[in-house]
């Protein structure tokens, strides 16, 4: 999830361990903790000129597996000795390290991007798809817990935070259901259900009442937006474009060529949701992101030279319809459909 979210949920993790009876234990828990959830996305750094697609990458790569978390843990902790030596000891400090830094993978693997919590055992790129990468009412109830626990230095306000946050997470489970009812039923009345290859519905930016779904049949992706609110689901139809294979994108070129690797590093990335950008031709697009959730506009994809495959491939964001689909979205959130001008122009 975004920074803030990242640090918030390592504080109180760590800080609800703290203890009242030690002076200004919950202040140090909260600083480590914070830290600790944060450095995972260190990861962010890891660029390259030459390789755009080095990011996206190593984005939630080692450092949010299972296996590094005690050597985050440390390093955290390592750092903060520098500085607080004398007014705590090491393996407290060790202790909310971890605890923070644990939290960063698993808050990460809530959202649909992706993230390799079994690394080095697996490449796996895990997304529950519960919760947007942004989510103001889940992250501005744990600061405001989090400032005031600070204040009052009372380890309760802490344990309340994970209370809440589990709470929260509890129901975006239960929307994620809701949703892929939904989608489920809107497959068996298009007489889908047997053909489907692969289908996924994810929550859209800030909110988890407006979904993306996105199933695969007979060669191509079928988006839709599917709202869930208090009473039952509503569909806005989207679009049906062409699903990409891998192994036809490959196709004609030299298997050992930087081209045909990066196609599948990308492939890998965008957990095979390729498909066409429209109005790129040369455009690989990640289906999974949209700015509204029934379009087929994405927000990333690749630029492919078959021209020099022994070059690597150009990443490529797109915002050029981010006005006009951001008022679709605002209009499906609100539980309208979208204007009939839009539908005819994405058609």
């Amino acid at each position: 999830m975004d920074p803030v979210s990242q640090g918030v949920v390592g504080a109180i993790a760590a800080a609800s361990v703290s203890s009242e009876k030690r002076r200004n234990d919950l202040r140090y828990a909260t600083l480590a903790g914070w830290l600790g959830g944060l450095l995972p996305d260190a990861d962010i750094f890891i660029r390259s000129a030459e390789d755009p697609l080095l990011n996206i990458e190593y984005h939630r790569h080692f450092s949010h597996s299972f296996a590094f978390i005690p050597i985050g843990g440390l390093i955290v902790a390592g750092f903060l000795w520098l500085f607080l030596r004398k007014s705590i000891g090491f393996r407290r400090l060790l202790v909310f390290s971890t605890l923070g830094y644990a939290t960063a993978g698993l808050l990460d693997a809530c959202t649909s991007y992706g993230t390799q919590l079994l690394w080095p055992i697996s490449d796996q790129r895990i997304a529950w798809n519960i919760i947007s990468i942004i989510d103001p009412i889940f992250t501005l109830t744990l600061v405001i817990l989090s400032v005031i626990a600070l204040f009052r230095q009372r380890a309760i306000l802490p344990r309340i935070s994970v209370g809440f946050a589990l709470a929260y997470l509890s129901l975006c489970v239960v929307q994620n259901r809701r949703a892929s009812a939904v989608q489920a039923d809107l497959v068996a009345s298009r007489e889908h259900t047997e053909l489907v290859e692969m289908a996924t519905v994810k929550p859209s930016l800030g909110n988890l009442l407006l979904w993306r779904s996105i199933y695969r049949v007979d060669g191509e992706f079928h988006i839709d937006a599917i709202r869930v609110g208090l009473g039952s689901g509503k569909v806005f139809e989207g679009e049906q474009v062409e699903a990409y294979d891998l192994d036809e994108l490959r196709r004609g070129l030299d298997p050992y060529s930087t081209l045909a690797d990066d196609l599948g590093r990308f492939a890998h990335f965008s957990s095979g949701y390729l498909g066409p950008h429209p109005t790129e031709p040369n455009v690989v697009a990640d289906l999974r992101y949209a700015m509204a959730p029934h379009s087929a506009h994405p927000l990333w994809g690749i630029q492919i030279d078959r021209e020099n495959p022994d070059q690597h491939v150009a990443f490529d964001n797109f915002r050029d319809q981010a006005d006009r689909e951001g008022s679709e979205f605002l209009r499906m959130l609100r539980g309208n459909p979208p204007a009939p001008e839009s539908s005819e122009e994405q058609r």
